[in-house]
């Protein structure tokens, strides 16, 4: 072997070496196990684990499509924003398009179930929109803090009775789940006017049911006005459907009640078939807006209809004679995608 036949074969031996050391010293690192989206079944179905976490999130909402009809159709005193210039609405017709999307976080502790909840609301009629928070709420057990719609949001069923004035404030309250009876006690922020000049309300419920017959009993005072209101609510399975009757009396305006000195409202809701729900009501005012010998009275009917798994088609009609602005006829047309 001469010296040229040597060098070359140690500098391929010291090439092997280092190409062995420096593949040595890289190593792929191992890939991070996937943690798939496990299904929580503790708080009823639609919920999932957030990865990571013990915490079960619900997604929900719904996308709603509504034509509005009759006098005035496109006037909405509750929605400033939808209605730039409500002296100048004056459309026998107005469609609009809404969006909802709710996030119900839940998780066990010690002291019982705790659920953060939020609710996102968007309004668009084609011309004017608005986005904003319509719920959000901390639950621990029975007690829940924040923006939430409190016992006054409950009607009866179909689209045709008015049964509240105030029905969402932040609140502080404490519910009691006693099987067939429960409690409510509720202290409400009231918000009167641009200073926030702030006046508290104080909500009870008392809810029994037995059988197919259930009633519940609402009181509110309000300090702001010094005026208080109370309503009740009988439902009663009866045939193929439901009936309810519901009264509210106020002392005078205030923030839960002031449509009226005092109001009557039924209905009854049967399923006509699987598929098929019909709704006939009505609804007598005395002293309608408080104004001394003004009645109201109203008579509508509610058409239900399921047209698939999460889509359904919604239609009410409705007829109303006050004694002051006369009578007037009108209603709307619903289809829905809820998820």
């Amino acid at each position: 072997m001469n010296i040229k036949s040597l060098l070359i074969g140690s500098a391929a031996a010291f090439a092997a070496v280092s190409g062995a050391q420096a593949a040595d010293a890289i190593v792929a690192a191992e890939p991070e196990p996937m943690e798939y989206v496990r299904v929580c079944d503790a708080f009823g179905t639609g919920y999932f684990y957030i990865p990571g976490t013990e915490t079960c999130l619900k997604i929900g909402g719904y996308v709603r499509f509504q034509t509005n009809i009759g006098r005035d159709a496109g006037y909405d005193s509750s929605n400033v924003a939808y209605n730039s210039d409500p002296a100048t609405r004056s459309s026998d017709w107005d469609s609009g398009t809404q969006v909802y999307l709710t996030f119900d976080a839940k998780s066990d502790t010690e002291l019982g179930t705790l659920t953060g909840y939020i609710a996102l609301e968007a309004d668009n009629d084609g011309w004017a929109g608005d986005v904003y928070t319509d719920e959000a709420y901390i639950q621990l057990g029975g007690f829940k803090v924040g923006l939430i719609y409190g016992p006054w949001d409950k009607g009866i069923n179909g689209e045709t009775d008015d049964l509240h004035t105030g029905n969402v404030f932040n609140s502080v309250s404490y519910t009691y789940e006693g099987g067939a009876f429960s409690a409510l006690l509720s202290v409400d922020e009231l918000e009167y006017n641009i200073d926030h000049s702030n006046g508290v309300g104080v909500t009870g419920l008392v809810t029994a049911a037995l059988g197919g017959v259930s009633i519940d009993l609402l009181g509110s005072y309000d300090t702001y006005n010094d005026e208080g209101a109370i309503r009740a609510i009988l439902s009663a399975d009866v045939g193929p459907g439901t009936f309810q009757l519901a009264g509210v009396w106020a002392s005078d305006p205030n923030a839960y009640y002031d449509e009226a000195e005092w109001t009557v409202a039924a209905s009854y809701s049967f399923k006509a078939t699987e598929k098929l729900t019909i709704t006939p009501a009505a609804q007598y005012w005395s002293d309608a807006g408080f104004v001394s010998g003004v009645d109201q009275w109203r008579v509508g009917l509610t058409v239900g209809y399921g047209i698939t798994q999460g889509l359904d088609l919604l239609a009410t009609v409705n007829y109303t004679d006050n004694d002051a602005s006369g009578d007037s006829t009108g209603g709307f047309l619903r289809l829905q995608r809820n998820f």
